[in-house]
């Protein structure tokens, strides 16, 4: 009977399997990275688009769905694309960061990202992963629920991407260039956009605002995206309330608030109401600013939240929309508050007993000038440039063959396993702190994680320069967030305020200013993924790390061998 048995369990598998796989489609995609005309406040500038759209294309598809994207780079700058938040099960080629998973794909040149959507739902978004690119190369990635399947909220009448994004009236490339040259802070955007455009409160910019429709009695999805490159934002609608009802592509237990927050690289998913008198209301967006006396744009970009039913008014006359009230910009108990409120949405699985505990400082610094400098090449505080660690190491990328392939291959002298688990000194983290800890120490060094290891990372804030709220982005994961604080993290007391029951999961976490996080995940996808700061300007001075996953046992735990058109340095 015994033999039967298995032989009947083997036939529900595969059946089972093929039932689960016919609604699955593979969809395909082409992106053309081309300079493009792009006016904005007044002025035109040659900008770096995908198929000539800014924001570039948004991608739909349904959990279960593979996608496959050729991308052919015909701009003048080399150029990758990261599917952001994508889990990237045993596929780390397709993940997309310049030299840690690949080559660039050079001008003139494509490479074909092939990835399958497994057990995500919600918005993510795409973005070019290779120097400022992504400041104008990104689009959002929305996964609906399996074919006949449905969402755990009711169903909205309508969906709509909010792209949150950042604009500078130069080449994006140009501003880092020349910060590059200089070592001091980049120069700051000059307008926010929504969905590419700035709105009402920028010159020439009211006659493009974006139009987000609404009608009475209607329930919508707003989905909403930071896509900025160096700017944690706020973000309201006048006279309507938010319900939260997902985070980077994770359901979460339903909470109502008249703000929200999103670092950089997070998206958020919101249900509001058609609830309110038929007229017009302003969307807005501005800074959240946690870096003291630190320049930042302090502008606010506009979308209208139009109602169908608004009447129209007189011939020659404009309604102005109703404009919200936004945080103050240093507004920090509006952001914990926010945060503490995230949960799973019932109790989840989070990894109990931990293998790997891994302590990591993230924070600036400061390089002393070199002596071959000239002065000019020194212009941050005091006659040094600008740097960024993850425990006193500043990541330095390599650039003639990626972490990944280096790792694959078995090639020597591109990488080290010996990044520090834990702090290489021991000091008041958040305290004054003594000036010759500020200049850390270049490096291109990665943690080696076993398959199936479970892992717990405390985010630790430093205030070397100054203290910052960082979003921390891990590439190939999902974490859970157990735990935020401010202070130093200190585990005697900490760790009785973890929530082991229903914390929220994330792929990118904001680190509280001054403060802490401590994510938890089990490193069951093989390859290597980089862990950043997902401020453009703070992984460029090397605010970033990668982890290097094993291989487990046999090919469903073992990353896929390389595509044949994966780019050559």
């Amino acid at each position: 009977m015994e033999p039967l048995k298995t032989i009947f369990l083997a036939l529900f598998v595969v059946l089972a399997s093929a039932l689960y796989s016919t609604n699955a489609k593979t969809q395909e995609h082409e992106f053309v990275i081309q300079a493009t005309p792009v006016k904005r406040l007044c002025s035109t500038h040659s900008t770096i688009t995908v198929n000539g759209q800014f924001p570039g294309p948004t991608l739909e598809v349904n959990n279960g769905d593979t996608l496959v994207v050729k991308v052919t780079n015909k701009a003048r700058y080399n150029v990758t694309i990261h599917w952001h938040g994508i889990r990237q099960m045993r596929t780390g080629w397709a993940d997309g960061p310049e030299f840690v998973t690949q080559c660039p794909i050079r001008p003139g040149e494509s490479y074909t990202y092939r990835f399958t959507i497994q057990g995500q739902e919600g918005t993510l978004w795409w973005h070019a992963h290779s120097s400022w690119l992504r400041a104008t190369v990104y689009g959002a990635l929305i996964i609906h629920p399996r074919e006949g399947e449905a969402y755990p909220f009711p169903k909205p009448k309508r969906e709509t991407p909010i792209l949150l994004g950042e604009w500078w009236d130069a080449n994006p490339i140009d501003v880092l260039r020349q910060a590059t040259q200089t070592g001091a802070a980049p120069n700051i955007s000059d307008a926010y956009t929504i969905n590419g455009q700035p709105g009402d409160l920028y010159k020439c910019s009211s006659q493009d605002t974006t139009v987000v429709p609404i009608d009475s009695g209607e329930t919508n999805l707003l989905r909403v995206i930071n896509a900025a490159p160096n700017q944690p934002l706020f973000f309201t609608v006048a006279n309507h309330k938010l319900t939260v009802v997902g985070a980077d592509a994770s359901y979460l237990k339903p909470f109502t608030t008249s703000v929200i927050m999103l670092g950089p690289g997070q998206t958020t998913d919101v249900l509001i109401q058609g609830d309110q008198p038929p007229t017009r209301y302003y969307v807005a967006a501005r800074a959240y600013q946690s870096a003291q006396n630190a320049p930042f744009d302090n502008t606010t970009t506009t979308a209208i939240l139009e109602y169908k039913s608004a009447p129209c008014p007189a011939k020659g006359v404009s309604i102005k929309p109703l404009m919200p009230s936004l945080p103050a910009y240093n507004d920090t108990n509006t952001v914990t508050a926010f945060s503490k409120s995230f949960r799973s949405p019932r109790k989840v699985e989070v990894p109990a007993e931990i293998d790997d505990n891994l302590f990591f400082t993230i924070g600036l610094g400061l390089n002393n000038c070199p002596p071959n400098f000239s002065p000019n090449q020194c212009q941050g505080p005091n006659g040094t440039r600008f740097t960024a660690s993850m425990n006193n190491v500043s990541f330095v990328l390599p650039n003639n063959v990626s972490i990944l392939q280096a790792h694959h291959l078995g090639v020597q002298g591109v990488f080290t396993t010996d990044f520090p688990t834990q702090p290489p000194l021991q000091f008041d983290y958040t305290g004054n702190v003594s000036r010759s800890l500020w200049q850390p120490v270049p490096g291109t060094k990665v943690t080696k994680l076993k398959f199936g290891s479970r892992v717990q990372i405390v985010l630790q804030d430093t205030s070397i320069v100054t203290p910052e709220n960082h979003p921390i982005h891990l590439h190939g994961y999902d974490f859970y967030i157990v735990a935020e604080g401010f202070g130093n993290f200190d585990p005697k007391k900490d760790t009785s305020k973890f929530n082991l029951v229903d914390p929220p999961m994330r792929n990118t976490v904001a680190v509280p200013v001054k403060g802490w996080a401590v994510i938890r995940f089990v490193a069951d996808n093989p390859g290597a993924w980089i862990m950043h700061c997902h401020l453009d300007v703070h992984i460029g001075w090397g605010l970033a790390t990668v982890l290097l996953v094993d291989n487990g046992v046999g090919l469903l735990q073992s990353i896929e061998p390389p595509p044949e058109d994966l780019p050559l340095c």
